[in-house]
């Protein structure tokens, strides 16, 4: 409803509440998203609702930036580790050790090796058309006019479809 007419103090006010935003959000939230934060976990850091997450990334574009790049920095960081579980992989480790009654630092390689699970799971996304679990090929002979088909075709769609076809037994 708009002010009164004559209302001095009501005029150039947009109405509403005040928004909740504020300029260094969009670091802050970066930041947090670079960690893995989801919408509603920044939501919950900003004590609002998901749905203003989502107002401020429409009115704010430094936010909506800032929460792009955090997470896709994110991404890329599980993408790598996902593509180093798959080929497999090593780091120098340190551990203590007790030895001869005595603690000592050990440095040692620990070694992981490809994992099958990681693998499949990158080539299934990746190259989907090569690795999908269900492969459907169409017969040659699918789609076309019997008058169309090649005599090897036609044996195919035949021997294809016979299951389907009445017996002469079970017609009457």
């Amino acid at each position: 409803m708009p002010a009164p007419k004559g209302n001095q103090n009501a005029k150039g006010n947009k109405g509403g509440r005040p928004t909740l935003y504020k300029p260094d959000f969009a670091a802050q939230a970066a930041k947090v998203c670079r960690a893995g934060f989801t919408d509603q976990e920044l939501a919950d850091l900003f004590g609002v609702a998901v749905s203003t997450i989502s107002a401020w990334k429409a009115e704010h574009v430094e936010f909506s930036e800032a929460l792009k790049a955090g997470k896709a920095e994110a991404d890329d960081r599980v993408e790598r580790a996902l593509y180093h579980r798959a080929v497999g992989y090593s780091h120098e480790v340190e551990k203590p050790m007790v030895i001869d009654k005595d603690v000592q630092i050990v440095r040692y390689t620990e070694r992981y090796p490809p994992d099958t699970t990681a693998c499949i799971f990158w080539l299934k996304n990746r190259k989907p058309e090569e690795w999908r679990d269900k492969t459907q090929v169409e017969p040659s002979w699918a789609g076309k006019k019997p008058s169309e088909m090649t005599n090897e075709e036609l044996d195919a769609a035949y021997l294809a479809l016979q299951p389907l076809l009445a017996s002469p037994d079970t017609v009457k």
